[in-house]
């Protein structure tokens, strides 16, 4: 970013000659590259986490398969998505460059902004995407609108070894009552070790019934209405 430049010493009228050179290439208002460069949109998050301190990060299906969680599910590899704090709005140079996929963009603080993110190596750089535990909790978000909840429990089952400590702090500064109850709903469901390991009395899982799909079964346990195929084939 060019206001970044600056301040590690490249003026303006340094880039601009940089330019004319062809050194650099504008991929957008204040948006550099190094000439030759090919930079997909991992590259352009990284900008944004490294160069303006955002939040915004590969998040839930995407972060899953950036870190082999979700290889045996087919969904298409030409939609990202990417989650940011409710402020945090897309610079207009990275709505406007062509990544070569389709960004999903959603603006939401149900999870505080730190929260449960890892670090991505990638060959020249690193880059903060959602842990497996968060990235489940963002599909669930998401759902049943943007995400289907047969695959949500899909890639649920796929993750046997989430750490509980940071599961229960996810659940505990979680502040949708949906993903909340979802998510334990699912944990149960896949039978995974580490939900033995979950206070769940620190859990605030709000009160009332929830429907979450039209014309679903009813679990008393977690009051919400789900997918008929899941409570059918739920043990």
């Amino acid at each position: 970013m060019s206001s970044w430049l600056v301040e590690q010493g490249y003026s303006l009228d340094l880039q601009k000659r940089y330019r004319k050179s062809h050194w650099f290439e504008s991929i957008g208002t204040g948006a550099l590259i190094r000439s030759g460069d090919q930079v997909d949109y991992l590259g352009g998050v990284y900008a944004l986490q490294t160069q303006f301190s955002s939040f915004i990060h590969p998040a839930g299906k995407t972060a899953l398969s950036l870190q082999g969680k979700a290889q045996y599910l087919e969904f298409s590899t030409k939609k990202t998505q990417l989650f940011g704090g409710k402020g945090e709005n897309l610079p207009q140079w990275f709505r406007k460059y062509d990544w070569g996929v389709e960004i999903d963009y959603y603006k939401t603080s149900f999870l505080p902004p730190g929260l449960g993110l890892i670090k991505l190596e990638r060959k020249t750089f690193s880059l903060m995407v959602s842990s497996p535990a968060r990235a489940i909790m963002e599909c669930l978000y998401l759902a049943p609108k943007y995400q289907p909840l047969m695959e949500a429990y899909e890639l649920m089952e796929g993750l046997n070894n989430l750490r509980p400590a940071l599961v229960q702090k996810l659940l505990e500064q979680c502040s949708s009552i949906k993903v909340k109850r979802l998510f334990l709903y699912l944990a149960d469901k896949a039978g995974h070790e580490w939900v033995n390991h979950l206070d769940r009395d620190r859990v605030d899982l709000g009160s009332g019934k929830r429907s979450i799909v039209e014309g679903g079964i009813y679990n008393s346990k977690y009051q919400i209405t789900v997918p008929k195929e899941l409570e059918a084939d739920h043990g």
